[in-house]
This record gives structure tokens, C-alpha cells and sequence, in this order.
């Protein structure tokens, strides 16, 4: 049970490793590696590859924004295999539905309890 966390550890700290030099050694912005990481993740999904990583890292692979891409890629091949073309378009959506709905409503709910301020630079 230790080894599992600590591949879960590992597999998490690495995917953010890898973020943490993005935004240290280059200029992008943390918007542009958020998409990177989650197109990152579909494509490895698209050619099979993900799915060694989930099996080795667990919720170290599957948390982290590349595991959403990963997710996207999957309710699609799903969804393609069953409705065809239509599945392009429904498959990602349904696929991450629950998820995409509890981040807006606990955002509202936080957005309720917390008062944003602007940052000014």
C-alpha cells in the first residue's frame, strides 16, 4: 500500500515537475501549459500510451489537467464507436460532464463566500 502511494506520489510530482519547468525555463504562460498538458493528454490517450502511466501512477495520472485531456479523449473514442460522426462532437462533453458541472457549482459557491479582489501589478 506505501509503494502504491508513492507511485502515486511520483507520477503526480513528475507531471507537475515537468509544469514547474515550463513556467521557470520559458516564457509561456500558465494558460498556454494548462492547454498543452491537456492536449498532451489526448493525444498520448489517441495513440494508447496514457494508459501505462495510469496503470503505474494511478490518481498521480488521472487528477492533474492532463488526465481531464486524457478523459475528453476517451468519451470520444467511446462515443464514435457507438454514434459515429455525432460522437466527435458529444463524446468528450459526456464523458466529462460531472466533472465540468461540480467545478461551476462549487465555484459559484465559493465565488459566494469569497470576495475576489483585483490584482493590481
Amino acid at each position: 500500500m506505501l509503494l502504491t502511494y508513492l507511485k502515486v506520489f511520483l507520477t503526480g510530482g513528475i507531471i507537475c515537475l515537468i509544469g514547474q519547468i515550463l513556467i521557470t525555463k520559458t516564457k509561456m504562460t500558465s494558460a498556454r501549459i494548462l492547454v498543452l498538458f491537456m492536449c498532451l493528454g489526448v493525444f498520448l490517450e489517441g495513440v494508447g500510451i496514457y494508459q501505462y502511466v495510469v496503470d503505474f501512477g494511478k490518481a498521480g495520472a488521472t487528477v492533474p489537467i492532463i488526465g481531464f485531456g486524457r478523459t475528453l479523449a476517451k468519451g470520444v473514442i467511446k462515443d464514435v464507436s457507438t454514434k459515429g460522426f455525432l460522437g466527435i462532437f458529444t463524446g468528450g462533453l459526456a464523458a466529462t460532464a460531472a466533472g465540468i458541472a461540480a467545478s461551476v457549482i462549487f465555484s459559484f459557491f465559493v465565488a459566494l463566500i469569497f470576495h475576489s479582489k483585483t490584482k493590481h501589478s
